[in-house]
Order: C-alpha cells, then sequence, then structure tokens
C-alpha cells in the first residue's frame, strides 16, 4: 500500500498520495500570514478576518502541486548577535562636565554700552525741543520784573534784588554743592573744611559771575517702571521712559553690574538705578536701545541658561 504524504503548503495540510499528485491537486497560499489590528490574513490575498480558526480556513488563492517538504524557519537573531563586538579600536569617551564660570568681582571697570535710537524718536525729539524753547522765551518775554528781595540763587550768594542795578553787580559765589562727612562742612569746588556750621555759610564764594534770580527747572529724580525678561542667551531689562534723550543717557556695565542713567522727558526728568546682577554677562555682546516710550538693555549672558533672577 503506497504511503500517504502530509503536503506543508500554507493553508493546505491535506495528506496526498505521491502517485496522484498533480499540477492543480493542491490550493495553497505561496504568501505569509499578516496579524494587523485584530484582522488576521495572507499576503497574497485580500481577505480578513477577525476570527483565528476562520482565517486557518481561508481557502488557498492559487493551486499547484502537493508538497511534502518542510518550510524553512528562520530563527530569531540572539542578543550576542544584535549586540555589535568591541574591538582593539574602540576607545571609551569620557565627557567632562563643565566648570562653573568664576564670578568676577563687581568693582571691574565699567565699559560704555553703544545705544541705538529709531530715527522716529529722534524726529519726535527734535519736535518737542523746539516746542520747549518757545515756551521758555515767551515765559522770559512775559516776566516783566523780578520781585524786590529776591534773593541770588547761586550756591554762597547772599545778595538779594533792590532794582535793575542789582544785575549789574558781580556775585561771588560757589560752583560746587555741600559737602557734610564726618563732622566736617565744606564746598567741593574749594575744599576749605570746617566744624562751624556758621564759618561754613560765611566762607566767600571761589568765582565770580552774573546773578542768577530766577532759577529755571532742572532735572528731577523719578522712579519709572522697570521690567525683565530672558531668553537662554540673552537677559533684556526694559525702562518705561518717554522722550528719552540719547545724548544724556548712559548704560554702564561689567561682568556683573549694571549702572543706568536714563535722561527723559525732554531733559527734565532722570532715572538712575545701579543694579548687582545675578549671574555673568559680557559686554562686548550687550546694547541699549531707545525707542518712543522705553528703553531697552538687551545683556549678553556668558553662559547660556536661566537666571532664578535679575539681581543678586
Amino acid at each position: 500500500m503506497e504511503e500517504l504524504l502530509t503536503c506543508y503548503n500554507k493553508g493546505c495540510g491535506m495528506k496526498f498520495k505521491a502517485s496522484e499528485n498533480k499540477e492543480d491537486s493542491c490550493r495553497f497560499h505561496p504568501g505569509g500570514p499578516i496579524f494587523h489590528d485584530a484582522l488576521k490574513g495572507w499576503s497574497c490575498c485580500k481577505k480578513r478576518s477577525t476570527d483565528f480558526t476562520e482565517f486557518l480556513n481561508i481557502p488557498g488563492c492559487t493551486t499547484g502541486f502537493h508538497s511534502n517538504v518542510k518550510p524553512i524557519v528562520e530563527s530569531a537573531p540572539t542578543i550576542k548577535e544584535m549586540v555589535p563586538e568591541v574591538t582593539e579600536d574602540f576607545k571609551q569617551v569620557t565627557i567632562k562636565p563643565l566648570q562653573p564660570v568664576e564670578r568676577p568681582s563687581s568693582d571691574e571697570q565699567l565699559v560704555t554700552l553703544q545705544i541705538n535710537v529709531a530715527d522716529a524718536v529722534r524726529e519726535t525729539l527734535k519736535k518737542e525741543l523746539s516746542k520747549l524753547e518757545l515756551k521758555d522765551k515767551g515765559d522770559e518775554a512775559e516776566s516783566t520784573g523780578i520781585p524786590k528781595g529776591t534773593s541770588c540763587k547761586n550756591n554762597g550768594c547772599t545778595t538779594t534784588y533792590e532794582d535793575e542795578s542789582s544785575d549789574y553787580g558781580i556775585c561771588v559765589y560757589h560752583t560746587g554743592v555741600p559737602v557734610f562727612h564726618e563732622g566736617m562742612k565744606y564746598w567741593s569746588c574749594c575744599q576749605i573744611k570746617t566744624t562751624d556750621f556758621n564759618s561754613f555759610l560765611n566762607q566767600s564764594g571761589c568765582a565770580t559771575g552774573q546773578h542768577l534770580w530766577i532759577k529755571k527747572d532742572e532735572e528731577k529724580k523719578v522712579a519709572c517702571r522697570l521690567d525683565w525678561h530672558q531668553t537662554p542667551s540673552h537677559v533684556t531689562i526694559t525702562i518705561f521712559s518717554k522722550l528719552t534723550s540719547p545724548e544724556k543717557t548712559k548704560v554702564e556695565v561689567n561682568g556683573v553690574r549694571c549702572c543706568i542713567h536714563i535722561v527723559f522727558d525732554v531733559g527734565r526728568s532722570v532715572f538712575d538705578k545701579d543694579i548687582l546682577l545675578k549671574g555673568i554677562i559680557d559686554p562686548s555682546k550687550s546694547s541699549v536701545k531707545i525707542l518712543a516710550s522705553k528703553v531697552e538693555i538687551n545683556l549678553k549672558k556668558q553662559e547660556p541658561g536661566s537666571w532664578a533672577g535679575l539681581e543678586l
């Protein structure tokens, strides 16, 4: 009796006799099984099923001879085969941690930052200065006289106004400011020191000139709103001041310090602030920009990163 052989073609699995094996005896799948999103099928035909038994019973899409040769199943690679062998040429690389930059002294020499001014700001300032000059001339024209008994406003001068002849008198005054330090009293211009206040008041002036009966408005120090923000590479300080004078404004910095002097409101107001910075900056890559309603100080960080705050 002839032995029955098992067909190993995919999707067949029937028993057959070699003498009866013909070209159309076997219906099988030449492709491989596919399992995707719970669907099961064969790569050679389009039919899909979610049931595994139904998948096994999908009839073959190709006819041919039965085959009793078992298919060769490729074994999965071992871990040793997946990991490349370390050769003698391989060198271990050690990454050294970055050393923190040493914080410089706040007493280092200050550098004046370059100031960039928008063209629109220059035009606005020019117009406002012209208006101010016209106003000052109008005020002088309206002033018909100086009240009798008005004191000269120059430091150290005790002369009072009597009549027009007082304008031609010589004013002897101090060009400096009064200084009071460790019990000593003196004028910064002539440095004649004394401990007695009356003697200090009676010191004769060290300069001569014309009397000043009406003192013009001086710059007044004011507190401006100050904001700041940062990126990994820069810190930007913003001072909100309108009509800032570029010629009188100055920002000086060193590695850890920022000294701000802003003259604004067409020269009538001053904002001063000395900031000891939380981090370290690069003065050579920092700058100042004057805009219509604010001043932006752009400071380049010495090292990229985030500061916990602006001031130390």
